[in-house]
């Protein structure tokens, strides 16, 4: 059997690919809701069910994902969550009402759950601790590009053809990303294509974790009550509230306080994610430069990491002094770029702490936390913007990183040996 060089990054790519198409189709629905609004009469509120349907579910399930895909492996289980978002998606295109809709939203909610806990966990299988922040920073990378490519693809299908096509194409990609995964992921230790100079190369600083090796499985109830869990899941629950407000937020802020019309919001509204792209890539090369450089161990390094991105943060806060429409979406694109950086090393902190026994429901409960506080923000945002305005609620997002970036460094402790990159 042939055997394929530093075939880690290959995982790595495999798992990019994964995530471009998770996010594409959580993505469509709102390119394609302006048409369902006129065929299905859908309101205000009707469409806000819809959405609301696929948050409850996407919360809920975050922690469940990450309990399964621990107990069954990363290989099935993600294939398993997969082929169900794949499903998921083309069933969006047999809706005929709003809520039969909502009800196929949920079903994507749950699925698409999956997504980080199973890349993780992946992660923490096929890297050693020191490599994990770059491999996270490129599967994170695929989260925005998935987002961007959404409208160009519906946008086609709606002209050329019908909305339904959309969801058709975009889920069976996803099935067909499945088939491939199944097909081709094995653990490190059982996979044949895998060298064995690169074997020892993953498995180089592990001795570095051991206690948590050889730690047994623990429940979500045990998991809720390590002081480690909550250092990560308080900072995701402080942080995410950006990432929810620069996806739902931006083009109507530059609409009504910048005065921007549709043509200039398609022109630039998606630069902030290009921003985040980058703000995913560099985090993830951030940690070894600490390491490097400043001789600190690995979990510091992360923690360096997460400081610099909530500094950064501090560009959005600044959006009221902005003098024009375009210096304003300057400060958005730093406040994309800076909170990837935080996301990357959170999830990096996540693998430094939990073993891979557990990191996959490690990764989901602190997502479920994320995802809670990023939706009480947006409800938050939804009830004051028009009274006191957009600019104090950017300033809070700024306070919330800088205090997310805190409390990961007060309240995580070592677990594990420091393993110092001199």
């Amino acid at each position: 059997m042939k055997k394929i060089l530093k075939l880690r990054w290959y995982i790595v790519f495999i798992i990019l690919i994964g995530t471009i198409l998770n996010y594409l189709a959580r993505s469509s629905l709102s390119v394609v809701a302006p048409t369902l609004t006129k065929e299905f009469s859908l309101t205000t509120e009707q469409y806000s069910y819809v959405i609301a349907a696929f948050q409850a579910a996407y919360t809920i399930a975050q922690p469940l994902a990450g309990m399964v895909i621990d107990l069954i492996g990363v290989r099935v289980g993600f294939f398993i969550f997969a082929l169900g978002w794949g499903i998921s998606c083309m069933l969006h295109s047999f809706a005929t009402s709003w809520p039969t809709l909502a009800v196929f939203r949920a079903m994507l909610g749950l699925s698409e759950a999956a997504i980080f806990p199973a890349a993780i966990k992946s992660i923490s299988n096929w890297f050693p601790r020191k490599e994990r922040s770059i491999a996270i920073g490129w599967v994170n990378f695929g989260t925005s590009i998935g987002a961007m490519i959404a409208a160009p693809i519906m946008v086609f299908f709606i002209i050329n053809y019908q909305w339904q096509y959309g969801f058709l194409f975009i889920g069976g990609l996803a099935v067909f990303w499945a088939l491939i995964w199944l097909y081709f992921y094995r653990d490190p230790k059982k996979n044949k294509w895998l060298t064995d100079e690169e074997l020892k190369h993953i498995l180089g600083d592990r001795n570095d974790s051991a206690q948590l090796s050889d730690e047994k499985p623990i429940s979500l109830w045990q998991l809720f009550k390590k002081r480690n869990f909550w250092g990560i899941a308080i900072p995701r629950f402080l942080s995410e509230p950006a990432w929810q407000t620069f996806g739902f937020w931006i083009p109507i802020y530059l609409v009504t306080v910048r005065n921007m019309d549709l043509k200039d919001i398609a022109m630039f509204a998606w630069l902030p994610f290009l921003a985040a792209d980058l703000g995913s890539i560099v985090g993830g090369y951030l940690a070894p430069f600490f390491r490097k450089f400043f001789n600190v161990s690995t979990s510091t390094s992360y923690k360096l990491t997460l400081f610099c991105g909530a500094v950064f943060m501090i560009g959005p806060a600044c959006i009221g002094l902005a003098s024009s429409a375009y210096v304003a979406i300057a400060m958005f694109c730093i406040g994309g770029f800076a909170h990837q950086i935080v996301s990357t090393s959170l999830y990096s902190l996540t693998t430094d702490n939990f073993s891979e026994k557990d990191v996959g429901k490690a990764t989901g409960g602190a997502g479920m936390m994320g995802y809670l506080g990023g939706t009480i923000f947006s409800l938050i945002v939804g009830g004051l913007a028009t009274t006191i305005g957009f600019n104090p609620l950017f300033i809070c997002l700024a306070i919330f990183d800088i205090a997310a970036a805190i409390v990961a460094w007060v309240v995580l402790k070592p677990v594990v040996k420091s393993v110092i990159n001199s």
